[in-house]
């Protein structure tokens, strides 16, 4: 008996929380306050994804310092990409041989003829090494920039776009009272659940 009075209860409580929902609709609609602000456009659209750069766009399209840095950017990345990539081709190469001719040494029988050949592919690839630590060195500097392109671009971009999203927050304060009775709705539900016997 108790138990058909706890589900009786129980869909009661369902029912009128749907019959409930339907009426307070539009307080769920008004929960935010809905002013433009100069990003409100790329949120409304706004799909998972980096947040910073969404808001970086929006900002980009009004603004042709920012493409022009933006595109800035982009050049040197792509350039930087074509110029490690003649270079690590060639050292690739090379570093493979040695591998490979360290490798092949290693098979040969022979021990005195082993240790000679091993001996000269050392002397070859430590002068290899010594004309090309320069090169390395410069490779270094091309990496270590980019790392602190990238860095300080992205730190650009975060305090270029904090001042966006403060707006669009601002622009769309968060009202309790929906919060507040829907708790309140909760609440009286868990009081009814508690004293069913």
């Amino acid at each position: 008996m108790k138990k058909i009075l706890f589900a009786s209860a129980l869909v009661l409580s369902l029912l009128s929380c749907k019959e409930n929902k339907s009426r307070n609709a539009p307080a769920v609609e008004n929960a935010v306050d809905n002013a433009e602000s100069s990003v409100s456009g790329s949120l409304k659209s706004y799909r998972k994804g980096n947040m910073v750069d969404q808001i970086y766009h929006e900002l980009i399209k009004n603004d042709q310092s920012l493409k022009t840095l933006d595109n800035r950017i982009i050049e040197i990345n792509e350039e930087s990409s074509k110029v490690l990539a003649v270079y690590g081709e060639t050292l690739q190469k090379s570093e493979s041989f040695y591998a490979d001719a360290y490798y092949q040494a290693g098979t040969i029988k022979d021990s005195l003829l082993k240790q000679q050949l091993e001996k000269e592919i050392k002397i070859s690839s430590d002068n290899y090494n010594q004309k090309i630590s320069k090169v390395k060195e410069l490779i270094n500097k091309v990496n270590t920039n980019n790392d602190h392109i990238t860095n300080l671009y992205t730190a650009f971009k975060i305090r270029k776009t904090l001042p966006e999203i403060e707006k669009y927050q601002n622009a769309h304060p968060m009202k309790t009272d929906n919060l507040e009775s829907f708790i309140k709705k909760q609440d009286q539900l868990l009081s009814e659940l508690k004293n069913i016997k």
